[in-house]
């Protein structure tokens, strides 16, 4: 027996011992896990002769598999890690700096990858199994969890992990990291106190979450803001006054579905200053521009497009999927409840940028007139990075809020 097999006997053989051992009539601590599992590796490591760094090794692994996610537990605790991607029990990739690696660890059984995934739905309240093949989830570090098992997965369970800074970025890193320049953040910062309605475009991975955590740091603490998600993510600092709340799927107990546009009509009646949605990807578009356009103002949104012109036509069928409204009905509702469109983008070195801050304008000739205040502008390469800045090119027309609230 060579000693990788030592190794992974050795370690069989802890883990079904500490899990004989688990005293299921009460709630057991990590500690005595751990101090389980330290005595049992002195124990068994002199029998097996595994150095100093495997007994270290193996007392993490085991406890990983028992009481964290097993394998998957080592990249969820990194820093340096941004996005897991999980492809059955054989491969894994991790994308770090923008650049997507393959993991050289691996899950040894299926019945182990769905057991992690079991227990990753179970701590949200959530449902995962044939029936219900898909669901969305979150971890307890607040990273956005999305799961596929079979039939619908060909190659085996499928785990995609997003995982978000412990510590929330703030508009001063996307500064730094040259995401949006000083004098956009400064106006933003402003449209923000002043209660301007703003949705964040942009499209998979460009930023859209992060960004919408920053820019609610300028909202004042002493408003009362309701955040409503499918699934928790939002990272909102310094706001005494706040209340979360996140969607429910239907399970085979018989609890109702609860989605966004329920709790988008029930927020209303809670007194909120502000609401801010996490995503708006469906039918619950006509509550909320419902929402912005009876005096609820100062209100943030994300979405997906590929651009904020392509963003008002998302809208639009977004709004055209809960209710058959005239087309020039909608779009009077979405120029008047909508104030700016803030669109992102990912570049081909894999930068996150601000590349447009447009402003709506109002309908005129059944259409929606927008006008761009800031434009990204791109002025070459450099060392494999994109050059190029967030450049001003109009001014603010609509100022009656930033007046109202004081400000130039």
């Amino acid at each position: 027996m060579n000693n990788t097999d030592r190794y992974d006997e050795c370690r069989e053989q802890i883990s079904t011992i500490v899990r004989e051992k688990i005293d299921l009539s009460r709630e057991v601590k990590d500690c005595e896990i751990q101090d389980m599992i330290d005595t049992l590796v002195v124990q068994m490591s002199r029998k097996y002769g595994l150095s100093l760094a495997q007994r270290q090794e193996l007392g993490k692994s085991v406890f990983y598999a028992i009481r964290k996610l097993d394998v998957l537990q080592e990249l969820v605790d990194s820093d340096d890690v941004t996005e897991i991607m999980v492809n059955g029990i054989d491969n894994i990739f991790v994308e770090k700096a923008g650049c997507i690696y393959e993991w050289e660890k691996h899950f040894e059984t299926q019945e182990k990858l769905e057991n992690v995934i079991q227990q990753i739905v179970a701590k949200c309240n959530r449902v995962v199994n044939e029936a219900l093949p898909i669901a969305d989830a979150r971890l307890e570090n607040g990273s956005r969890v999305n799961i596929v098992l079979a039939p619908v997965a060909l190659n085996g369970p499928i785990i995609t992990i997003r995982r978000f800074p412990e510590h929330p970025i703030s508009m001063e890193d996307l500064i730094c990291f040259g995401s949006l320049t000083k004098e956009a953040a400064g106006e933003l910062e402003k449209l923000v106190i002043a209660r301007y309605n703003i949705f964040i475009s942009g499209g998979t991975g460009s930023g859209k979450t992060t960004f919408l955590n920053a820019l609610s740091h300028y909202i004042p603490g002493t408003e009362r803001v309701i955040t409503i998600e499918d699934s928790a993510e939002l990272q909102l600092q310094e706001i005494p006054n706040l209340v979360r709340l996140e969607t429910r799927n239907a399970n085979m107990d018989g609890a109702r579905e609860i989605t966004i546009r329920d709790l988008l009509k029930s927020s209303l009646r809670m007194r909120p200053d502000r609401l801010i949605i996490g995503e708006v990807r469906g039918s619950e578009a006509i509550d909320m521009l419902q929402a912005l356009n009876t005096g609820h103002d100062g209100s943030l949104s994300t979405g997906h497009a590929n651009s904020s012109k392509d963003m008002l036509t998302r809208l639009e069928t977004m709004v055209l999927m809960g209710m058959e409204l005239p087309l020039a009905a909608v779009r009077r509702q979405i120029a008047s409840g909508v104030d700016i469109i803030v669109h992102l983008g990912r570049l081909r070195d894999k930068s996150r940028r601000v590349l447009e801050i447009v402003e709506i304008l109002g309908f005129e000739n059944d259409e929606i007139v927008t006008a761009p205040l800031y434009q990204f502008r791109e002025s070459g390469e450099e060392k494999g990075h994109v050059v190029g800045e967030l450049i001003k090119v109009g001014n603010l027309t609509h100022t009656l809020k930033l007046q109202a609230s004081g400000l130039k």
